[in-house]
């Protein structure tokens, strides 16, 4: 049985209540409704599988606080939080190994990178730290969540690497294999390392050798359940079934990065022995 499915029928097994749909979060009750996308243009399908719900602005409103999370310092300072998300984008664009990197890949693969055009830090749902809009070819950075430059350079790589399947690979978002296909390439090369894995529980000393592929198939899973409104197990099947192909495609970084070692300036060093432009 695979990693996923075992998760799943755990889950499964220890749930005390079995009604035959879960309750929907209030995530998920956005995406659902209709009313939502009809307000600001957006066919509710659209909503529903872009995932606009969790980035506001993207559908063309302008973020409002509320005065009590003011009150507490929780918001009102969104003008200060986009000046320093510029600013750490602007940094990794310069400093960052794997964000140099990638923006070279994609110059390379005819799909280059306008700090104005294709990147935007915007405040977002709590639940996520970034995002990738296929339709405006457009990277978002959520101002509100990724606050320091270790974690905008996490989310521009994870991000990028979305933009250059989409460059290179025709990708649909639309098609759920394509999706989990993408984010199994960005959790495999910008994200997962022993360390993550033991944080998040998918790795013990006694499955070392199965950590980064476990960890690898959970950030998918929750990535794909968080911009598509399909059952669990549809979401598990279309990342199991893919997994072998996507897991095995290593472009245009190379090496799966290990947490606190060079693979990164390896990965930068290597990138012209590829084809790749560097900055």
């Amino acid at each position: 049985m695979d990693f996923l499915t075992k998760v799943w029928a755990k889950e499964a097994t220890t749930t005390t209540e079995k009604p035959p749909i879960e309750a929907p979060t209030p995530a998920e009750a956005k995406k659902e409704s209709p009313t939502e996308g009809q307000e600001k243009n957006i066919p509710p399908k659209e909503t529903k599988d872009w995932g606009y719900d969790l980035y506001p602005e993207r559908r063309g409103e302008s973020f409002k606080p509320k005065w009590t999370r003011v009150l507490f310092g929780m918001e009102g300072q969104e003008n200060i939080d986009r000046f320093k998300c510029e600013q750490n984008v602007y940094w990794c664009v310069k400093n960052g190994p794997l964000v140099k990197l990638m923006m070279g890949a994609l110059k390379s693969s005819g799909c280059p990178i306008d700090l104005r055009r294709h990147i935007s830090c915007e405040v977002c749902d709590p639940s996520v730290t970034g995002g990738y809009d296929p339709t405006l070819n457009q990277i978002v950075v959520c101002q509100n969540m990724a606050k320091n430059k270790s974690m905008v350079h996490g989310v521009l790589t994870h991000e990028m690497i979305h933009m250059f399947d989409y460059c290179n690979n025709e990708l649909d978002f639309r098609n759920v294999d394509h999706l989990a296909c993408t984010e199994i390439r960005a959790a495999n090369l910008a994200h997962c390392s022993f360390l993550s894995a033991m944080f998040q529980g998918d790795a013990s000393p006694f499955n070392i050798k199965e950590a980064h592929q476990n960890c690898v198939k959970s950030k998918a899973l929750a990535s794909v359940l968080a911009v598509r409104n399909i059952t669990k197990e549809d979401a598990i099947a279309a990342v199991e079934r893919v997994f072998p192909k996507c897991y095995a495609d290593l472009e245009p970084i190379g090496r799966r990065i290990r947490r606190n070692s060079t693979d990164q300036q390896k990965a930068y060093m290597e990138a012209p022995m590829y084809g790749y432009d560097v900055y």
